[in-house]
């Protein structure tokens, strides 16, 4: 029976109705040499060559052969003993395919663009691009994905170079059939891929210009142009050239339709040999960009989540403001884009500081998000943020990936490839996205989603010229209100009543408040805690306060708003207006009662009050119960007030109160998530500090995610100023968390600054530590190169330090990447050194992890009986030692061993030791893992519904983690059911 084989996604099988299992990643790599050759024979030197390159394992030939030997019974496990392969034919010292007894979905796409040339060819062009997106729909993200080794890595910028110049040719025979508009988007958005590929800038050139949107593509030539010499030193091709003069002269045949078939249609029938480069037909200025290959896998991982059931629909718009008053005229140009056929895609609130622009912007949203049932997006990019500390827009990209579904490690590790990953998301989706408070342009360009099915919604203090000039944004500037509505604002927050009693001196509070939103909305707050104050008085007191606030400033010197922050701060007893000072120093946007507690070294209940006084007279905002947030003018106020009334040493203690409350909380986390692993000697807390305390696992978890990115910028703070130490201290105690909980982005940029601050403070110890976690992070984060370099450096410093239990876990990282790349006896190698250093510390614990860890690489290469003896020997250690996680992870290896084994009642009985510890630990996501492997034993033993009862239990704890594993176990269910449909039921 023909086997199907695909090599343009993943590399995966299919026999008798079911997917083959191909086992480990340079077994995979193998098949996809031998498939890839076209039946050509292969000698074993190539093949380990193309797996390995030159870090080949010692007896790699022997380790080809097995993996060979095992990809024949896969395939072929009727074969009788003796009995040649009809798949894998041995020749010489080598193997080939035998084409005639498979198919591949790449000889399928050949295929469909000879017919496609063809039909070009007769002028069948609805024919040919009828099999043009046919022959690309075949394509499933990135080629040979996950498959290693150099010859798949240059295969799959091969296949990237065919995909492109297929895409090419189709879009092309769109642009001769006269579909224009339809192809704009799609051609922007590879265009933004690869930016050097210039017949993509040729054809969205084109398109552009049909749809009368010739200053655009204009826009494209000088765009692509300045790339090309700021990059490769070259000036466009002659084509790009001559199209750009065409338009410029006006040409009338550009109209024409089969203007957009160039000879580049010559591609089609071009097929590749082996490891052949792109073919001549593809332009010497274009380049295939990384991105795409990293954000086809995440793509692939989020399309499910994103199209079917469980399509994730933010809501992330602030509560509109009750009082919202004013603004009539501004509304009513505003709400007349939305009826214009050619409304804009982005929309810029512009205006001075305190004008009302995020008011506006959140109220209007409100109104309209009907309009866009995908969902709403916002975030304040801080731009003219106190501390000087604007979001990076690539922080922002990753916020919104979250928000719109990506589990945290299928977010691509390239910056670029994460914005394509984003507009893809959003290019057929219609969302509304706030963006509140940039800075410039370059803040506000990445992320624009790149289509006009969504609507960007931006408030900056500037008027970005660049984005309503170069991205068609339509701008909108606010000025001071009318006196009528910044009184009806005044209304709407005192009551109409009172404001009628005392109308004069109303106008003059209007008048002294400059009309400023922000600063009528603190003289009401004040007036409303006073109800029994007139009017008259308040107005009296306003025009006898002295200070000013120049960002607030206007022409007219009354129209100064710092008076009303003074007047405002100056009700304040001490104590609050101290808190008020020292509250600049939190460096995050929000603020827990804790935390503010331990800043001004006081007790938390008598930081909840000063903090509810601090709220109910607007100068601060509470957006969820016990959490506070600070207006970036309030913030700026303060920091101004505290050079005037606290002396640095006060600030230095409330920085390192601050500090050490994050550390020692984090300290506490660590002691009740993983009290086995090795820590790190911390000072006592300072005076006054009151570091968070857990009674259980839960809450010390719900802590972690809440307080995640304040951590990480604790680190930053830490790092650039006097305390460089605690940088290091705290991403140590961070590492094991953020990786758990897949935050592989953050656990980079932490440690990067963790061993800046330690080289600072030339601390070998913490430059060791943050070492160790960057190269961790440089795994997870596909990154070999830089993760074997820091790896190879931490391994060093621990060994010159005499440090044997970091040197001990940084071998077991290390051997962790030799595991992830296939190198299976360097992990082994890696692993008895890490166990000998252990032995050596008297730490059983970390003996008993290093045998379960050695008992899976077992596994990995179906060493089966090894792998039972190691991990028995770790569950008797972990128990020894008193290490429920430990012994869960050892008993879920040893069932899985079983499993291999066919011993399928012993491995359930593992797996259900394993579930047990895992929820008396109450760790959701092992325990969601553990239930997977259940599944996957009661279904190899026939029992089809103990198999879907564990797979569902799994999936419900991984889709309520956002987890990526989910898509995986939901899949198993598929194939399932589709099983038991075909032979009506499985065993009961």
């Amino acid at each position: 029976m023909t086997v199907r084989f695909s090599v343009l996604g993943p590399v995966q099988a299919w026999s008798q109705g079911g997917e083959v299992p191909l086992g480990p990643p340079q077994q995979r790599a193998v098949l996809a040499i031998l498939l890839l050759k076209h039946g050509q024979s292969i000698s074993a030197h190539e093949l380990v060559n193309g797996v390995w390159g030159e870090s080949q394992p010692s007896g790699a030939v022997a380790v080809l052969r097995t993996y060979v030997s095992r990809l024949r019974k896969a395939l072929e496990p009727d074969r009788a003993p003796g009995k040649p392969s009809r798949l894998v034919a041995s020749v010489a010292d080598g193997y080939r395919m035998c084409p005639e007894e498979f198919t591949l979905d790449l000889a399928l796409f050949e295929a469909r663009l000879g017919e496609a040339r063809r039909r070009t060819d007769a002028g069948d062009l609805n024919g040919a691009a009828h099999l043009l997106h046919d022959a690309l729909s075949g394509w499933n993200g990135t080629s040979l994905v996950g498959v290693p080794g150099p010859f798949a890595e240059t295969e799959r910028a091969r296949l990237l170079q065919r995909w492109l110049s297929a895409t090419e040719i189709r879009l092309s025979i769109d642009l001769t059939t006269g579909l224009p508009d339809a192809v704009v988007n799609e051609l922007t958005l590879l265009r933004s891929r690869h930016p050097m590929r210039e017949r993509l800038s040729e054809l969205l050139m084109l398109a552009l210009h049909r749809c009368g949107r010739t200053a655009e593509a204009l826009g494209v030539f000088n765009s692509t142009r300045r790339n090309l010499v700021e990059e490769l030193g070259i000036d466009p091709g002659p084509a790009l050239r001559h199209l750009h003069d065409r338009i410029l002269a006006a040409d009338p045949a550009l109209s024409t339709p089969a203007a957009a078939l160039s000879p580049s249609g010559a591609a089609l029938t071009r097929t590749h040999k082996g490891n052949a480069g792109p073919s001549d037909a593809e332009s010497a200025h274009s380049r295939a960009a990384a991105p795409i290959e990293e954000a086809g896998e995440a793509m692939s991982a989020t399309r499910s989540s994103s199209t079917g059931q469980h399509t994730v629909r933010p809501f992330h718009l602030p509560t509109d403001l009750p009082a919202f008053a004013g603004r009539a005229t501004e509304l009513g140009r505003v709400e007349a884009l939305l009826s214009d056929s050619h409304r804009p895609a982005t929309v810029v609130i512009s205006g001075m500081a305190g004008i009302g622009k995020t008011a506006l912007a959140v109220h209007w949203a409100h109104r309209i998000v009907r309009h866009f049932p995908d969902g709403t997006l916002f975030v304040n990019l801080r731009g003219f943020d106190a501390q000087g500390t604007p979001l990076d827009p690539a922080d922002v990209i990753r916020l919104f990936l979250d928000a719109l579904g990506v589990p945290p490690s299928q977010v691509p590790a390239d910056p670029q490839a994460q914005v394509s990953l984003y507009r893809s998301l959003l290019a057929d989706r219609r969302v509304l996205i706030v963006l509140d408070n940039a800075r410039d342009t370059e803040q506000v360009r990445q992320l624009l989603p790149g289509t006009p099915s969504c609507l960007v919604l931006v408030t900056s203090r500037s008027q970005l010229q660049g984005l309503v000039a170069r991205s068609g944004a339509h701008p909108l500037a606010l000025g001071l209100m009318p006196p009528s509505e910044a009184k009806e604002v005044l209304i709407r927050r005192v009551g109409v009543a009172r404001v009628t009693a005392d109308s004069r001196a109303a106008d003059d509070i209007v008048r002294l408040c400059g009309r400023l939103p922000l600063a009528l909305a603190i003289v009401a707050a004040r007036a409303s805690m006073y109800p029994h104050f007139p009017l008259s008085a308040i107005s009296a007191d306003l025009r006898d306060s002295q200070g000013s606030l120049n960002v607030f400033s206007a022409t007219d010197p009354s129209t100064d708003a710092r008076s009303v922050f003074s007047w405002s701060y100056d009700a304040l007893s001490p104590d609050a207006a101290r808190m008020f000072r020292l509250l600049r120093l939190i460096p995050a946007p929000d603020i827990a009662v804790p935390m503010a507690a331990s800043l001004a070294g006081i007790t938390p209940h008598t930081a909840r009050v000063l903090l509810a006084n601090l709220a109910r007279a607007n100068l601060l905002m509470e957006i969820t119960p016990g959490r506070y947030v600070f207006h970036d003018l309030l913030r700026s106020y303060a920091a101004e007030l505290a050079l005037k009334h606290d002396t640095p040493s006060e600030k230095l203690r409330a920085e390192r109160r601050l500090l050490d409350h994050l550390l020692h909380s984090m300290l506490e986390v660590s002691s009740l998530l993983s009290p086995h692993r090795e820590t790190i000697p911390l000072p006592p807390p300072q005076p006054g500090t009151k570091p968070e305390r857990f009674t259980e696992r839960k809450q010390a978890l719900h802590w972690l995610r809440t307080e995640r990115r304040t951590l990480c910028a604790a680190v930053a703070r830490a790092c650039n100023g006097p305390f460089p130490r605690r940088a290091w201290q705290l991403a140590f105690l961070m590492e094991l968390f953020l990786d758990r909980l897949g935050h592989w982005h953050d656990s980079l940029v932490v440690h990067q600054t963790a061993l800046i601050a330690a080289q600072r403070a030339g601390d070998l110890i913490g430059e060791a530590h943050a070492r160790r976690g960057l190269g961790f992070a440089c795994v997870r984060l596909d990154r070999p190169q830089e993760a074997r370099q820091h790896l190879e450096v931490a391994r060093i410093l621990y060994a010159e330090l005499q440090d044997d239990l970091g040197l001990a876990r940084t071998l077991r990282y290390m051997a962790f990447q030799a595991n992830r790349q296939g190198e299976h006896h360097y992990a082994l190698h890696h692993y008895r050194e890490a166990s000998a250093l252990y032995k050596t510390a008297g730490n059983r614990s970390g003996q008993g992890s290093v045998l379960n860890e050695t008992g899976w690489t077992h596994i990995l290469l179906e060493q089966y009986e090894q792998a039972l003896d190691h991990c028995s020997q770790a569950i008797l250690l972990h128990q020894e030692t008193g290490d429920p996680n430990g012994a869960a992870a050892a008993h879920d290896s040893l069932g899985y061993a079983h499993h291999h084994l066919g011993n399928h009642a012993q491995a359930i009985a593992c797996y259900r030791r394993a579930l047990d510890l895992y929820r008396a630990l109450g760790d959701r996501i092992l325990e969601a893992d553990t239930l997977a492997h259940i599944g996957d034993t009661e279904c190899a033993r026939g029992n089809s519904i103990g198999a879907k009862e564990a797979w569902q239990a799994s999936a419900v704890i991984l889709e309520a983690e956002n987890h990526p594993a989910a898509r995986t176990v939901r899949d198993n269910i598929r194939r399932l059911e589709q099983a038991r449909a075909a032979t009506g039921g499985g065993r009961q």
